[in-house]
Formats: structure tokens, C-alpha cells, sequence
């Protein structure tokens, strides 16, 4: 090695060790790494310092950034309307399994845009709570937003602190809630409106009534015989052999009423037609709905369309002093499900035109992908069936296989009654039983029920209560 190098390599590491000690004097610790490393890269012929001078103005930038005050700004309780397409997600509600959920996402987005400060001070409620792959085009839910109203108005809390001059001055115009929601939301849940509410209003205890459908094709069904069956389910009914029964969590009663359900095609200015890809649809519209009930409803309906079991059935089944036991059955899969609408009264929806548009177009793009897949399908099923192929008359939109010898519902292994069930978390301190409000014995949500701070009791001797209970008792399908 030359003196010449030799004496270049001394100089450098005297350059090095003297901004080493410059930088201990100003207590500088992780700047001396970044430095060093800014040394030994401009030692290289083909050295690059833009990344390294990049990240230390990114650091310093976010070291100076102030938190959020939202003491400093009203809060104002609203009704936000969305709609999902539930199918790439476990659900609606939040789980502690899984973050893939639509209400995962959902406050995601509201504390990314600062528009809440955390969810357990939101004031938060959901109207319904829909089960993995199933959709909604009405969800609706409440929440306190920050808001510029300083002026007051419906829904707004104003901060302590405001003075009365802030107070007097005219408001602003409100947040663009909806537009600022769906820039961070992903594509398949978008905000639709909203609406300011009272601040005791509840998406879910103020809710007149909830509509769900069901899509399916005609098939090889009787969709006739399939629409005067459905009508057996209207009234107030006990649909414990209709629902999967949730008593762990706290449902203990059954009765629910709907008030409409129907069976009707989707092209019903067409002259009545056999296609067997004609689209129906199944609507069913109550005050709530028990766990899973409507895709229980639903598995029903196509056991009788396709004559397997008589419209009497539903009777039957909805008979629980003669049937007091579910039979074994597979329910209706989840993905043509969709939550269609959620009744209030006396809310003004407020929407942006732009943000309509915006939604609407989404969804066009989505159905047209969407429809040329289902032609491309369609063509190829006509190419079989045009050299010979036979088309099957299997009903695709039950879960599990079909058995070859079908059994009756009837004729079939039961699950366990309810008060085997209610015995069942007796014992594993889920429930508990105590003394009812005549004296007699009592049901109730134990200490170890994820549910206990919302308690609900149940005689035991009166498996049917009261009409009260079961308007306030929302198990969401």
C-alpha cells in the first residue's frame, strides 16, 4: 500500500473521530449512527446519501408533530348509512379472532381521519349485525363525530372550554363526513349519507324494523309453492327451531315477529316463464331477528321448493310445544344475503350528489366485471348442454352435500332443548340462576358472560316471554 493511501486512510478517520465527539457533545446519540454510516457511503466512489437525508427530515418532522386536541372541538352524535359487499369478510361486527370485518375497517377510517378520538368514548351503536359473507346496502349506525359547529345545533356538544364569542359566531358548514370516510375506506364499504340525530338516538333501539333479502335462481324450484309458504312466517312466532340458538351469549327467549315475507322474481314485467336462470328473490321484513334466522327461514324455503317437504312444515316447526327441539338441517349459505334497508322514523339523510355518483360508478364497474363473468359461465354451460350434457337439478345454495336418500325433518335427530342448553352454561358460569321478580327461578347472564354489563333474565318456568323482551332483545342475523 502507497504512503500516499496510507496517509488518506489516517485522514479520514481522524475526520471521522472528530464529528464523532461533536455529535457526544451535543447528546446526540442516534445521529452519530446516521452520520457514520453518511461517512462510510461517501468513502465509495459511487456513494448515495438522498435516502439517509430523506429519513432524518422524515423523523425530525413527526418528533414535532402535535397530538390531536379533540377537547378543543363539539362533538356531534350522527346516523352514518353504509353499504358493503360482505363477502371477502368474517362479518360485520368486530371479533377478537379476526380483524377482517367490515367494522374493523370502519373505524379504521374514522380514527385515520380523526373524525373520533377511540371507540369505547364514540357513543358507538350498529342497527344490525350481520354474519360472515353477507351483505348490506342499509347498515346503519350511530356515533359521535367531531364536528365545527360551534354554534349548537341537533346532536352537537359543544366543548368546555369554547368561549362565548365562539359560541355566538356563526357556524361553518359541517364536515364532509361521507367524503372524507370513503377516500380511506376500502372499495367494498362505502359510506352512503348521514344524518344528525338526538343524542340518545340509538341505531339499534330506535330502529322501526329491518328488511333483509335473499337472491336466488328459480332453478328447479317451485317458487309458486315457495311464496305461499313464506307467508307462514308472518306474525309473532317462537323461532327456536328456525335460528341457531345463542343462549352463551345471552338469548334466552325466541319470539319475533315479522311483518312481511315474500317470494317474488326480480323481472316481473317478463310474461311468467320456466327459465330456470330467472332471478327471485326472498323478503322478509321484521322488528329483529334471532342468529342466523334468516338463512335458517331461507333453508327451509328450498327444501319446499324443491317438494321435499310440505308448506305445513313451517307450521310445524313453529309449533315448539309440539316440536320443542330443532332438527338437524343445514342452512341456506351466506353469500346472496344482503341486509336491504333499516327503517327509522324522522331522520333527514343528508347526501352529496358528487359522492352518489362516485359510489354508483363503483359499483357499475363491478357489476359489469361481474355480469360478462356470469355470461362467459353461461355460454359455456349452453356448449354442454347443446352436444348432450344434462343440467342438474341440485340446489347449489344449501350447506354441505346432499344426501342421496333424502330424510325428512321430522324423522331426524334433534339438538339439544333449550333447557338443556340454558344447564349447559349454567355449569360453566356463563349463566346463572337466580330468584325472578314473583319469586320464582330466574336465568341471567353470569360473571364470566362476555355480555354481563347488559344483563337479561328469564323465568325458567315460562319459556315464552313477554312481547317487551323480545322488541328489546336484538340477536342480529
Amino acid at each position: 500500500m502507497s504512503e500516499a493511501l496510507i496517509h488518506r486512510v489516517k485522514e479520514l478517520e481522524a475526520e471521522l473521530e472528530k464529528l464523532k465527539s461533536q455529535l457526544k457533545e451535543r447528546g446526540g446519540a442516534g445521529e452519530d449512527m446516521e452520520l457514520t454510516s453518511h461517512v462510510n457511503t461517501d468513502c465509495r466512489p459511487d456513494g448515495n446519501t438522498s435516502n439517509n437525508t430523506s429519513s432524518s427530515k422524515k423523523g425530525k418532522k413527526a418528533s414535532k408533530e402535535r397530538p390531536f386536541d379533540f377537547s378543543a372541538h363539539p362533538r356531534r352524535h350522527v346516523a352514518l348509512r353504509l353499504a358493503y359487499l360482505g363477502w371477502a369478510y368474517q362479518g360485520f361486527a368486530v371479533q377478537e379472532n379476526t380483524d377482517n370485518t367490515v367494522e374493523a375497517r370502519l373505524f379504521e377510517a374514522l380514527l385515520k381521519t380523526r373524525l373520533i378520538q377511540e371507540r369505547q368514548t364514540s357513543n358507538y351503536h350498529r342497527c344490525g349485525r350481520t354474519d360472515k359473507g353477507v351483505s348490506a346496502f342499509s347498515q346503519v349506525i350511530t356515533i359521535d363525530l367531531r364536528s365545527t359547529q360551534f354554534g349548537g345545533g341537533l346532536g352537537v356538544t359543544l366543548p368546555e372550554s369554547v368561549d362565548v364569542g365562539v359560541k355566538n359566531k356563526a357556524s361553518a358548514s359541517e364536515l364532509p363526513y361521507v367524503k372524507m370516510l370513503n377516500r380511506v375506506l376500502p372499495q367494498d364499504i362505502r359510506i352512503l349519507d348521514w344524518a344528525p340525530v338526538a343524542e340518545g338516538f340509538s341505531a339499534r333501539f330506535d330502529c322501526q324494523s329491518r328488511t333483509y333479502r335473499y337472491y336466488f335462481p328459480r332453478g328447479s324450484l317451485d317458487v309458486a309453492l315457495m311464496a305461499d309458504a313464506a307467508k307462514r312466517y308472518e306474525g309473532t312466532h317462537d323461532f327456536r327451531n328456525i335460528c341457531k340458538m345463542d343462549v352463551g351469549n345471552g338469548v334466552l327467549q325466541f319470539e319475533r315477529t315479522i311483518l312481511s315475507a315474500s317470494v317474488k322474481s326480480l323481472q316481473p314485467q317478463q310474461i311468467s316463464s320456466t327459465d330456470q336462470y330467472e332471478p327471485f328473490v326472498f323478503e322478509i321484513k321484521g322488528l329483529a331477528f334471532l342468529y342466523h334466522q334468516v338463512r335458517c327461514m331461507m333453508a327451509l324455503l328450498l327444501l319446499i321448493g324443491q317438494k321435499l317437504e310440505a308448506p305445513e312444515i313451517i307450521n310445524q316447526l313453529l309449533d315448539v310445544q309440539s316440536n320443542p327441539r330443532k332438527p338437524q338441517y343445514s342452512m341456506a349459505v351466506d353469500y346472496p344475503l344482503v341486509l336491504y334497508d333499516c327503517h327509522f322514523e324522522g331522520l333527514s339523510w343528508r347526501q352529496d350528489s358528487e359522492e352518489v355518483n362516485y359510489v354508483l360508478s363503483a359499483l357499475q364497474q363491478h357489476w359489469t366485471q361481474s355480469a360478462v363473468k356470469t355470461h362467459v359461465i353461461h355460454g359455456m354451460i349452453q356448449g354442454l348442454e347443446a352436444i348432450g350434457g344434462v343440467s342438474s337439478a341440485h340446489c347449489w345454495l344449501v350447506e354441505g352435500s346432499r344426501q342421496k336418500n333424502y330424510r325428512p325433518l321430522l324423522e331426524r335427530p334433534c339438538c339439544e332443548s333449550l333447557e338443556s342448553r340454558i344447564n349447559h352454561f349454567v355449569k360453566r358460569g356463563r349463566l346463572e340462576r337466580g330468584e325472578g321478580e314473583n319469586g320464582g327461578e330466574a336465568v341471567h347472564r353470569g360473571k364470566r358472560s362476555k355480555h354481563s354489563h347488559n344483563s337479561l333474565s328469564l323465568p325458567v318456568s315460562a319459556e315464552t316471554p313477554s312481547s317487551e323482551q323480545s322488541t328489546n332483545q336484538k340477536a342480529e342475523d
